[in-house]
């Protein structure tokens, strides 16, 4: 409803929706290159209702996202993907729908007849003598500002909501001595002895003021000739279309005669932080909060039923309760937090529903803000198995599974996919344990739809059952049989990540011939499958890679399963052996997926990106792909990363799409943006973290910092509090912030040419990042092997992309200190508008190629503003962010001291990666698939959080302290660490 539309409607006071946003002033901050995590928090307390605004002119705060990009609606096509029940679903459900006001008769609070009756337990304190702490959620300033106008309309005294019969409290008050223990904290306020501070009774615009002059509490009331109980669930009147629905906790009557009731509130899908994205869900579908205030009794509308049933993945809707409502989860506004409720008894089957008698209490969270845990390093107790999606060269699940070995959970990557072909070879050569897959996530999904089929053909309902020996052949037809040389090459980079030149080879034409002259070639077993069309022919399709007999691997050709009905004995024993060893995952087989949906099509260095509709852009959809893996295979836990963008661009639809989805499939979930620099890098790369976690699960918490950091910009408004980290006041010990120096000093100088693929260190380590980015895979892992073994002297990938004549030249001539950059370089004049030009003064001076010592596209690029071509970083300061290139034109990656870029290996220390982590691919490869990877140290010390979580050694709060010293030790001295703790 429309501000102001109707004053004779009657409007509660809803906390947990509306948070008026205003500056402070004069609040000194640091400049974006000065700000630490010290000195400026980047997250605000959850009860500062205040929007801490920079004044800076680079930095600019506004109140909410939601009035950007006004006017453009996204336009979602569903994706092939997609399963189709879920596409049918949401287009059903995307059409707006207005949910049927029940008679007022309506008391039913029981989930049919099955339904099992028991009072509700949030799992924390039932404590009456504390007030449940208050909790916000950022808003548009529009719908604050609407929000207030109803609000100040309502507390006015205007004409209530027309009910048949005056709303009244019936029976006898609750005796005294009974209430004031129910409500300490009240009656406590009302006295005086509450340290709270009492919010003036007739401050109207004050939405959450408690109503303290209480006089007297009552069990029931009557709206209407219906009676309602303390406990029961109400519809209340909304500022919108729809009505508010909460539980009743208190009904009490003021010293100044007025009756009022405290609600509890849930939320409809719609109104927590997935707003328009759940379109699609179930309009039934409720979310229990803690969230609670006072309002006037004739804001009740009707009694309605909600039920809590248990969390399960594959609930069916013909299993639902036939109550008007129901919920299976909480949400908290901090992190965007859905978890499952906290429940005493609880089974797959039954359904539990508020009992009116036993609501009197409030709840009241008792757990601290955050939580500290060490973990009983020694054997691991489990196995998990993990699939790293858009793997890259592996950094994300690398991390992962050093943080979890660190917690005691021994997570294994067994498989891993991505399209690109060097990022493959390196995963592979660092892990060649894992079953790593060259294709697209989407072929892959259709590849493990297909091979669940096989598995049940040949294994499952055929396990005794064999085919008559005989000699398997297959007819030699046009491409399908004959490896085209092209087609050929392609497929060999694609699977085997070699490059063997075929394309010359006259075993081609060899093969052709002997095709042309028998008609049929014998096969001689099966080597690979796939999905999809990887010899280029235009046929899509389960496609098999053939081995052929009497020739060697290199004419083996990718083979329709069509073309092979001749082969099932091959067939057969591929799939059995495939099942055996697990080279796809079956539904029930991974534990753990994460990955990093590619970001191209929304990344703020794509300056053509679909700002309005994200999803038409195909370079992003892949996050709806992410999430039909993660629903087809259904896993403990979800790990999914991204860049800060989707929660920017088309009112954050994206990042809302993620979470939404999650949610939908009844997972848990939980929000973040983490800083890589305040977990020990000198970089400060801020991404988005979405955890998941399995209904049974434990949802797993983000590590809060260890260190701090040089802020180099801010998050979106809308969701900086969900950034990690301390509250204002909330102690903290943080280690000093790393620079370039702690980074890189110790390693050897290297030329612009510089061409070894390994060298040795020259000289010890000289900080504590160094000595532990040094350590051998052993000591990484925790791993006991003999000290010999463990002993690394070799350093690899130490080369930088070496520059064309003309840039070296320039970079000789860029002077060796801080803050150098093209502006020193002859014949280059600053305007007191800080926009360079060519001095017109001074002839122009011309490189042995002809062209100008000075380009002329760095007077052009940020309009002239930019300091950042050929500019030099130094020893005491940090990236921004490790990117994919490594161009000097446009960023800053000049060595100190070098006349050079940054090498391979100063790269990857940058983004956290071992020293014995190598790298394949050409040169330029090798940088993109370092800037497109997961930090490994915030990956390893997620790891650690989810494994224990998994364990159930980790707390409700959404927030856990790392141990000591954690980002700079290896999974050996953590385990020594802890082992002293203990026998301590």
């Amino acid at each position: 409803m429309a501000a102001g539309a109707d004053d004779d409607k009657l409007l509660p006071r809803r906390s947990p929706r509306f948070l008026q946003l205003s500056p402070i002033p004069n609040v000194p901050l640091r400049k974006p290159d000065e700000g630490t995590v010290r000195g400026s928090c980047l997250r605000r307390s959850p009860r500062i209702q205040a929007l801490l605004v920079p004044e800076s002119a680079d930095v600019r705060l506004v109140a909410s996202i939601e009035t950007e990009g006004k006017g453009c609606r996204k336009k979602i096509r569903e994706n092939g993907a997609s399963d189709e029940s879920f596409r049918e679903q949401r287009r059903e459900m995307t059409t707006e729908k207005q949910m049927q006001v029940p008679p007022s008769g309506t008391t039913s609070l029981a989930g049919g007849d099955s339904a099992e009756v028991n009072s509700y337990s949030t799992g924390l304190s039932n404590s009456c003598d504390e007030q449940p702490s208050k909790k916000f959620k950022i808003s548009s300033a529009e719908s604050d500002e609407k929000f207030s106008e109803n609000n100040r309309s309502f507390l006015s005294g205007k004409k209530k909501i027309g009910h048949n019969t005056d709303p009244m409290f019936i029976g006898n008050p609750i005796p005294d001595d009974e209430a004031q223990e129910r409500w300490r904290w009240r009656y406590e306020m009302k006295n005086g002895k509450s340290n709270r501070k009492r919010v003036s009774l007739d401050a109207d615009d004050d939405e959450d003021r408690i109503v303290w002059n209480v006089e007297c509490h009552y069990a029931q009331a009557e709206i209407d000739g219906c009676t309602i109980n303390l406990g029961d669930c109400v519809y209340i009147k909304g500022e919108e279309e729809k009505h508010h629905i909460g539980r009743i906790l208190e009904f009490f009557k003021t010293t100044d005669g007025e009756n009022y009731l405290r609600v509890q509130w849930f939320y409809r899908a719609e109104d927590t932080v997935m707003k328009q994205e759940a379109a699609f869900h179930d309009e039934r579908r409720l979310f229990y909060s803690t969230v609670m205030n006072d309002n006037p009794i004739d804001c009740i509308i009707s009694k309605v039923s909600v039920t809590q049933i248990s969390p399960k993945l594959d609930l069916e809707t013909k299993s639902l309760p036939q109550s008007n409502f129901y919920f299976d989860m909480e949400y908290c506004v901090d992190y965007s937090t859905f978890r499952t409720l906290p429940t005493d008894v609880c089974s797959d089957n039954s359904f539990k529903s508020f009992s009116s008698s036993n609501f009197y209490k409030e709840v009241s969270p008792t757990t601290p803000p955050f939580s500290v845990n060490n973990p009983c390093f020694g054997t691991y107790k489990e196995e998990l198995k993990l699939l790293d999606l858009y793997s890259g060269c592996g950094g994300m699940s690398t991390g992962l599974c050093l943080g979890a070995k660190a917690s005691c959970i021994d997570l294994v990557t067994k498989w891993a996919v991505d399209n690109d072909v060097s990022a493959c070879e390196s995963l592979r050569l660092n892990h060649p344990d894992v079953h790593v897959r060259n294709e697209a996530a989407y072929d892959f999904l259709l590849l493990l739809k297909e091979w669940e089929k096989l598995c049940k053909l040949y294994v499952v309902d055929n396990l005794e059952k064999t085919y008559p020996s005989r000699s398997e052949t297959t007819e030699a037809v046009g491409n399908n049989a004959s490896p085209a040389k092209d087609d050929d090459t392609s497929d060999d980079l694609e699977d085997d990540g070699t490059s063997d030149e075929l394309e010359d080879d006259d075993s081609y034409d060899e093969l052709e011939d002997d095709a042309d002259t028998s008609a049929e070639l014998e096969v001689s077993g099966l080597v690979d499958i796939c999905y999809g069309d990887p010899c280029n022919t235009g046929n899509r399709g389960l496609k098999f890679k053939v081995h052929w007999k009497g020739y060697s691997e290199r004419h083996d050709t990718w083979e329709p399963i069509e073309g092979l009905s001749n082969c099932q004995e091959c067939i057969q024993k591929f799939v059995r052996n495939g099942f055996k060893s697990k080279i796809l995952p079956l539904r029930g087989d991974v534990d753990v997926i994460c990955g990093g949906p590619p970001c191209q099509g929304i990344s703020g260095y794509n300056r053509h990106r679909n700002v309005c509709s994200p999803l038409d852009d195909e370079r992003n959809r892949q996050i709806v792909v992410f999430m039909d893996i993660v629903e087809y295979l259904k896993p403990k836990f979800v790990l999914m990363e991204n860049v800060v963008d989707i929660l920017k661009l088309d009112k954050a639809s994206l990042g809302r799409y993620a979470l939404s989805r999650l949610v939908h499939m009844k997972f848990q979930a939980r929000l973040g943006i983490i800083a890589a620099g305040c977990y020990g890098l000198p970089q400060f790369r801020l991404r988005v973290f979405l955890w998941g976690a399995h209904p049974s699960e434990k949802l797993p918490q983000f590590p809060l910092p260890t260190h701090d950091v040089i802020i180099r910009y801010w998050p979106p408004p809308e969701f900086e509090r969900n950034t990690v980290a301390y509250d204002y006041g909330q102690p903290r010990q943080l280690e000093d912030a790393l620079v370039l120096r702690d980074a890189i000093s110790d390693l050897p100088p290297v030329a612009n040419d510089e061409a070894r693929e390994k060298m040795t260190y020259e000289k010890p380590s000289e900080t504590d990042f160094q000595r532990y980015i040094r350590s051998s895979k052993y000591d990484m892992t925790g791993s006991a092997l003999d000290g010999a073994t463990r002993i690394m002297n070799l350093l690899y990938d130490h080369r930088p992309y070496p520059l064309s004549e003309d840039d070296y030249i320039r970079v000789c001539l860029i002077p060796k200190r801080k803050g150098a950059n093209f502006r020193d370089l002859p014949g280059v004049i600053v305007g007191t508008d800080n926009v360079v030009q060519r001095d017109p003064t001074q002839e122009k001076q011309l490189l042995p190629s002809g062209k100008p010592l000075v380009p002329d596209y760095v007077f052009t690029y940020k309009q002239g503003k930019s300091k950042r071509p050929f500019s030099r970083l130094w020893w005491d300061e940090t990236v921004p962010t490790v990117v994919t290139s490594f161009y000097c034109h446009s960023q800053a990656t000049l060595h100190p001291e070098q006349d050079r870029v940054l090498t391979v290996r100063e790269w990857a220390r940058l983004q956290g990666f071992p020293d014995y982590y190598r790298f394949c691919g050409t040169i330029r490869e090798r940088y993109c698939q370092i800037g497109n990877a997961v930090a490994v140290p915030v990956a390893r010390a997620l790891g650690y959080t989810m494994g224990m979580a998994y364990q159930k050694h980790s707390g409700n709060e959404p927030l856990m302290i790392l141990p000591p010293k954690f980002p700079l030790s290896t999974n050996m001295q953590l385990a020594k660490s802890f082992s002293q703790n203990t026998d301590d």
